[in-house]
């Protein structure tokens, strides 16, 4: 693929070799739908082949939402349908494996809502820099599924067991002050000073030995290689519980935006 293959990824090659993709669907607070989740697993292979590309920074378009989660219809056509669920369950995979198998550093500037397939980048980047007033949530078990693409063998890593557990057995959203609080994310500074701060470092890492940074970069990565049977077993049983009555009934609350009342909570009178 070459960047004029992408309709929902934008791309800007600033000085230095820095390379600025924009995640664009400001209409829908850069949702995700079937073409966006594929672009995502897709840009990593080529920007690691592009020789003008030192380091990659990816963004939302606009000042809501650096992406908004998955277009409630996308999602719609996911569950129940195992096809569909099987399609998603090796592109959730992609994501995941293709940013970890790219040479070049990438650094996410989180400027709004992240949730979703957007979050997996955001939180797989090797430097994560967040607005303040930046609001992150993995919403997967408030739509009835289990937290799978890509928290599993990140979120322990970033910010320790029991917050991971925590935020995501509750989906409570995280502002950018207490997701670099508690580790989940490298730095957090106003919304104004977000993409300057982003540029910032992408230029003192692409004017810096890419040699010695891709291998740092190689090294650390082994942390998440040892977690990766934990997140193929996460992956799967998110895509299990796609099929599950509680995502008819978490989709069916989303749409209706009201609180969901899962049959797997029903207990014995």
């Amino acid at each position: 693929m070459n960047y004029s293959d992408f309709e929902f990824l934008q791309f800007d090659h600033k000085p230095h070799g820095v390379l600025l993709i924009t995640i664009n669907r400001p209409q829908v607070m850069n949702a995700t739908n079937a073409r966006l989740h594929w672009e995502l697993t897709k840009v990593w292979g080529v920007v690691n082949d592009d020789p003008r590309t030192n380091v990659a920074v990816i963004t939302g378009a606009g000042d809501r939402a650096f992406s908004a989660g998955g277009d409630l219809d996308w999602v719609g056509g996911i569950i129940g349908n195992p096809k569909n669920v099987n399609g998603v369950l090796q592109e959730a995979a992609d994501v995941v494996h293709n940013m970890l198998a790219c040479e070049k550093v990438i650094i996410s500037a989180i400027n709004g809502v992240a949730v979703g397939a957007g979050l997996a980048v955001a939180m797989l980047a090797d430097v994560s820099i967040i607005a303040e007033n930046a609001r992150i949530t993995d919403g997967h078990v408030k739509l009835g599924v289990a937290a799978g693409d890509h928290a599993a063998i990140v979120w322990p890593i970033l910010c320790g067991m029991a917050k991971a557990k925590y935020y995501l057995l509750t989906a409570d959203f995280i502002d950018g002050k207490e997701a670099e609080r508690i580790g989940l994310v490298s730095a957090c500074v106003p919304a104004d000073q977000l993409m300057t701060k982003a540029m910032e470092v992408a230029d003192k890492l692409a004017t810096g030995s890419q040699t010695a940074a891709r291998m740092t970069k190689k090294a650390l990565n082994g942390w998440m290689n040892v977690a990766r049977p934990v997140f193929e077993h996460s992956l799967a049983l998110e895509m299990l519980t796609f099929l599950g009555e509680d995502a008819v009934e978490g989709l069916a609350a989303a749409r209706e935006k009201r609180t969901p009342v899962f049959p797997s909570a029903r207990v014995a009178s």
